[in-house]
C-alpha cells in the first residue's frame, strides 16, 4: 500500500494589536521597546524575527512566515508586552515569609548599598547578604518581606535571590526548616 501524502496547508500570517492606556508612552527603537508612565519606565529587548511597530496607543506585532519558531516567539512577545502594560498599571508584588525554628533571624534592608542583610541565620556569626536590583522596592515587616516593582522579571529575580540567600547546606532539611520562602506571587498564593 502506498504511503498517504499529507497536503500542505497554508497558515495565515500572524497579526496582533495590543492596546494600552493613554497615560502610557511607548517607543520602539533599535530592537528595544520602551514603555513609560509618569516616573516608571520599562525597557525590553525583543526578538528581531517578529515585526513590531508602535502606532498611537497600540503595539502591532506581525510575522509573515509562520514557522514553529516564529509562533513560539510571537506568543512570548505578546506575553512580555502585556506584562509591561500590567506592570505600569499596577506594580507586581511578591511576598516572602521568614521562618526560624532554631535561631531567631533578623532582616534589615540597607538602601544605600541596595542589599538585604540576614542576621543570625542558623546561629551563623557572619551575616548573609543578598544583592537587590535597582528600581525594586523591598520592605520588611517583622517576618514578611514584600518585593514590589513594575518589571515582573526584576521583581521575580529579587524574590528568588532572597529565597536562595537562605539555602541550607550539609544539614537535614526535614529538621532544619529555617529560611525565607515565597508565599505569594502575581497570580498565585501558596498558603
Amino acid at each position: 500500500m502506498a504511503p498517504v501524502k499529507k497536503e500542505k496547508t497554508k497558515v495565515k500570517e500572524l497579526f496582533e494589536e495590543i492596546e494600552f492606556n493613554d497615560g502610557i508612552n511607548a517607543t520602539f527603537e533599535n530592537g528595544e521597546l520602551t514603555m513609560k508612565k509618569d516616573k516608571d519606565e520599562i525597557k525590553r529587548k525583543l526578538n528581531p524575527i517578529i515585526n513590531i511597530k508602535v502606532e498611537g496607543n497600540k503595539v502591532v506585532l506581525s510575522a509573515k512566515k509562520t514557522t514553529k519558531r516564529e509562533r513560539k516567539n510571537f506568543g512570548s512577545m505578546k506575553a512580555h508586552i502585556r506584562n509591561m502594560i500590567k506592570g505600569l498599571k499596577e506594580p507586581f508584588k511578591y511576598r516572602l515569609q521568614s521562618g526560624s525554628v532554631h535561631f531567631p533571624m533578623t532582616l534589615k534592608v540597607e538602601r544605600e548599598k541596595n542589599e538585604l542583610h540576614i542576621k543570625n541565620f542558623l546561629g551563623e556569626k557572619k551575616d548573609r547578604v543578598v544583592k537587590l536590583l535597582p528600581d525594586v522596592e523591598v520592605t520588611v515587616n517583622k517576618d514578611i518581606i514584600e518585593v514590589i516593582c513594575v518589571d515582573i522579571e526584576k521583581a521575580g529575580i529579587v524574590a528568588a535571590n532572597i529565597e536562595k540567600g537562605t539555602k541550607i547546606r550539609n544539614r537535614d532539611r526535614r529538621v532544619f526548616q529555617d529560611g525565607i520562602y515565597i508565599i505569594e506571587k502575581p497570580g498565585k498564593v501558596y498558603l
